[in-house]
């Protein structure tokens, strides 16, 4: 009998996009997770330019409004690596082969799948399950990211005085949260293909689970920004007064019908296009249910509309629906902008990995 069961410290999540930074911490009784808090704070254009913090001290500073915002005490922090800037690469092992010895043995092989010199990478790896070919061996998920893209991240937490205690990449921190949402699906998500578009400012990712492991991830040239400097140009807006306009309304008669409803149309071409591209170059030749993530998933109706045009079930993503709130969180805010909070989920549940 344990009498004393040693508490793991508690993180945040803490993700950093093209347009904002978002702050989430939840906590965990028995198996219940309740949001304790959370804060989207918004980032100056191009702090970020293609996935990479250009300005660390802007991005470092937007962290620091949103810790403060948030009233959180908790000092170790989750952040993501965007997809393009993390080599992955499944490989198999012994299932003999300790963790010594299979680091050992990546290593030597990393040459292979690595373009570049492994003392300008971070290198990781897990073991992710018995592989299907041969019940003898392993299949390891091995990620390579450019040191010089991570220690910008490690820059932004370490000048807030914040911990990087896991450093994950924005797939698979999407992936965590969808297990969540897997769970409210008829058999828990199992003999279901879902297409999960997350579609952010200036990017649209396409990853596609299939019996709750991913079997495909794309990225797209399409994201939210496109309808911000859209408002801009049409209404004469700085590029700031154009973002908060998106989100907070009061654009004239014309936008829902002149801007709006283009892009939103535009948006569902370029999933149909995706999940085409999908269909060309998989096994697949359909999937059973649409998720929308990210902040565009925030326009109202669009779930209806890309349903319409492509003859999916499509819903948007809500991984907090089972979850409780805090006295800090004000429950109607959480839902409408839970979509792009998906990535932030993630790297929060990483406080209750076993």
């Amino acid at each position: 009998m344990q009498l004393l069961i040693k508490k793991k410290p508690a993180l945040i999540g803490i993700d950093i996009s093209a347009s904002s930074v978002k702050l989430l911490e939840l906590s965990k009784e028995g198996a219940h997770f309740r949001v304790e808090r959370y804060v989207v704070e918004p980032l100056p254009q191009n702090a970020i330019v293609e996935h990479a913090i250009t300005e660390i001290e802007q991005v470092a500073e937007t962290v620091g409004r949103a810790l403060k915002r948030s009233g959180t005490r908790t000092r170790r922090a989750a952040v993501a690596m965007a997809a393009s800037h993390v080599i992955c690469k499944t490989i198999s092992a012994p299932r003999t082969l300790g963790d010594r010895d299979l680091q050992a043995q990546i290593e030597m092989e990393a040459d292979h799948y690595i373009p570049y010199p492994l003392d300008e990478v971070n290198l990781d790896f897990q073991t992710v399950g018995v592989s299907e070919d041969n019940p003898d061996e392993n299949e390891v998920l091995v990620a390579a990211c450019r040191k010089e893209i991570i220690d910008d991240y490690i820059a932004v937490l370490q000048s807030n005085d914040l911990v990087p205690a896991v450093i994950d990449i924005e797939t698979y921190a999407m992936e965590n949260a969808y297990t969540l949402i897997a769970q409210n699906m008829a058999g828990g998500g199992m003999e279901k293909t879902v297409a999960i578009f997350d579609i952010g400012a200036t990017s649209m990712t396409l990853n596609v689970m299939h019996n709750l492991r991913s079997v495909y991830i794309r990225g797209h040239n399409f994201g939210g920004r496109q309808l911000t400097e859209e408002i801009q140009r049409r209404y004469g807006l700085s590029y700031e007064e154009a973002g908060l306009a998106k989100k907070q309304g009061g654009l004239p008669d014309n936008y829902q019908a002149d801007v709006l409803r283009p892009f939103m149309e535009a948006m569902c071409q370029e999933i149909m296009r995706s999940l085409q591209f999908f269909y060309s170059s998989s096994p697949f030749n359909s999937v059973d249910q649409v998720l929308l993530a990210g902040g565009c998933a925030q326009i109202l109706g669009v779930d209806e509309l890309v349903s319409a045009r492509i003859g999916v079930p499509a819903m948007i993503a809500n991984p907090f629906v089972n979850m409780s709130v805090g006295s800090r969180v004000k429950a109607q805010a959480l839902t409408r902008e839970a979509p792009s909070l998906m990535v932030t989920c993630g790297l929060a549940l990483r406080s209750f990995d076993a």
